[in-house]
């Protein structure tokens, strides 16, 4: 084996190497990867083994820079040959060399969006070959910018039923590994999170890559909320000025506040993850050229396309993760994170303007990643609440007590119609189409979001994703629209920003949201027979089923939308957040944020 270590120095293409569990292969290193073919032939590896762990198959030959995110060196130890014995039994000599690790992922055969460990060790009799090799795959890999080098980490210690340290401590050495810097805060109580990131000074924040957030979708709303309420600069949603008499108000006020939810108040840290944010961040100010926010030139602003967020997911639901990686597996978000893998996602803005009837109040402005939704979704939440003993369970039973007294709300509801063009069936524009019958229909093939998603990338190609992507800079004239109506009584309210996919509902609320199009889903459940309403529902569990094709249900694909109850019990559902607002309005802002994260493989 002579001249494997002046080969790797130089950066030659291939040298001699001893393959744990395989024997001694000729590596080969390219721009793209590496890769391996046994000395013997015979000698076809069925595994590779790293401390005594197989991960590799007999199929592999190489791996991709891009699917490895570390290589080590661990010092002088056994590797292990493989030799065919009689029976078809495998034995396997071993010899004393230097080693090193190269530790990379597969995607699992089964599901695709899944990555799976995999690890690589080769041994060299000479340390300064090993040495060598190191070197060269490090710069490799290190030649992809894109890798984050220092994140900010908020731990929720009880999210998932008190699995939020356990799993933080199950993928932080794979950061260690990879040698990213980590400064890992674990949450004590509720709002903690809020309070660190809004606080934190614009040019300290600057010096990290971005946000890993181990918890659940209301952890991440949580957080969300706390960059983007004092550095997102935006003018409120546009609202019909008859609809809302106030929604030309000039002062604002941004954050969390117990007293601005008519008293509801959130649990310590000793609770799961969805309890409401009691934090604030109290600011009067005055909008100057529209902007909510005081600081006209912010030195940290979205969109922003190098500050990325990461999830690691360990809540009820996780819809957030199901929506843009395809999978709840903590392992394969924290790959997604250390390989730095970027995906723009629409943010709603939701503004609360009246608690009530009779209040006098300033606006009150939240972000949405996920859902908004009322009636049955907010009752859902304002009855788990007195059920937190039961951990996440109490969602199933607050849901069937609220099903169960099948209440309806008077109210009504305006949003823009907006014209898109139906990409899925090759039609011309269509406008707000509703199919009138009860039975499920038949739909037409549907264009799926997903890792290489036309709709998405055509989006990011057309927009200047530097800019502040209101309605009005979503290609569409405010001013040239109209606002449509429905009023009436409805059982639910709400409004899909991405699918909502998650294991209950396996598509989503809407199959089709993209996660960056600019538009929000609209869906109205009108007042119908309890029998009914179950149907619907019934439906959302059911992978490939259709939820929306009711004569009962209204589905508007829109930019922004206004809402006004007629009664003062007004109970919202911001991401699994908990918001009193009798009068209401949002928009929805496209590629607002960037995610750690690739999109779901479908």
């Amino acid at each position: 084996m002579d001249g494997e270590g002046e080969g790797a120095r130089d950066g030659g293409s291939s040298a001699n190497l001893v393959m744990d569990g395989v024997g001694e292969v000729v590596v080969s290193l390219n721009s793209s990867g590496l890769s391996w073919t046994p000395i013997d032939p015979s000698e076809e590896s069925k595994s590779s083994t790293c401390l005594g762990v197989n991960f590799s198959s007999k199929a592999e030959t190489g791996i991709e820079f891009s699917h490895v995110y570390a290589v080590e060196f661990i010092h002088w130890g056994l590797v292990h040959k493989r030799s065919s014995a009689p029976g078809g039994f495998v034995l396997g000599d071993a010899s004393m060399m230097y080693r090193f690790v190269v530790h990379g992922y597969q995607k699992s055969r089964t599901r695709h969006s899944l990555w799976v460990l995999a690890s690589y060790t080769f041994g060299h009799e000479d340390l300064q070959a090993c040495h060598a090799w190191v070197d060269c795959i490090s710069a490799s890999i290190g030649l992809d910018v894109g890798r984050p080098k220092n994140l900010m980490v908020f731990v929720h210690p009880l999210s998932g039923n008190g699995r939020g340290r356990k799993i933080w401590d199950s993928v932080a050495p794979l950061f260690a590994r990879a040698r990213v810097r980590t400064k890992v805060t674990v949450t004590q109580r509720a709002g903690h999170a809020f309070d660190v990131v809004a606080s934190i000074p614009d040019k300290e924040l600057s010096s990290f890559d971005g946000i890993v957030v181990v918890g659940g979708d209301g952890f991440f709303n949580e957080i969300l909320n706390g960059l983007l309420l004092s550095r997102h600069v935006a003018p409120y949603p546009p609202v019909p000025g008859e609809l809302i008499k106030n929604a030309d108000q000039c002062t604002g006020e941004r954050g969390f506040n117990k007293s601005n939810n008519n008293g509801a108040s959130g649990p310590s840290c000793e609770k799961e993850e969805h309890s409401p944010l009691i934090s604030s961040v109290e600011s009067n100010f005055r909008m100057e050229a529209g902007s909510c926010n005081p600081d006209k030139n912010p030195a940290f602003s979205f969109p922003n396309d190098w500050f990325r967020i990461g999830i690691i997911p360990a809540g009820s639901t996780d819809s957030i993760v199901m929506s843009t990686t395809g999978s709840r597996d903590p392992i394969t978000s924290a790959l997604h994170i250390i390989l730095g893998k970027r995906k723009h996602m629409d943010i709603a803005q939701v503004v609360r303007w009246k608690t009530s009837a009779s209040s006098i109040e300033a606006p009150l402005v939240r972000y949405a990643a996920s859902f908004t939704g009322y009636g049955f979704y907010g009752d859902v939440i304002k009855e788990s609440e007195k059920y937190r003993w039961m951990g996440p369970k109490r969602y199933d039973y607050a849901g069937t007590k609220v099903f169960l007294k099948h209440r309806s709300y008077e109210a009504e509801v305006a949003f823009l119609d907006v014209k898109t063009e139906d990409t899925s069936t090759g039609r011309g524009p269509v406008v707000n189409e509703t199919q009138p019958t009860l039975v499920p229909a038949e739909s037409p093939k549907k264009a799926i979001c997903r890792k290489i998603c036309d709709v998405c990338c055509e989006v990011t190609k057309s927009t200047d994703m530097s800019a502040s992507h209101a309605p009005t800079n979503n290609g569409i004239n405010v001013g040239n629209l109209k606002w449509l109506r429905s009023k009436g009584r409805y059982l639910s309210v709400g409004a899909a920003i991405i699918s909502c996919r998650n294991e209950r509902a396996p598509d989503g609320l809407v199959a089709d949201a993209h996660l960056t199009d600019g538009f929000m889903h609209l869906i109205l459940i009108k007042e119908c027979p309890r029998a009914f309403y179950l149907w619907h529902l019934t439906q959302l569990a059911k992978k490939g089923a259709d939820p929306l094709k009711f004569e009962f249900v209204e589905h508007y694909k829109t930019t922004a939308f206004t809402f006004v109850a007629s009664s003062d019990e007004s109970v919202w559902n911001v991401d699994g957040e908990l918001l009193y607002a009798r009068q209401l309005s949002a928009q929805v802002f496209r590629g607002l944020i960037c995610l750690f994260a690739t999109g779901p493989e479908i």
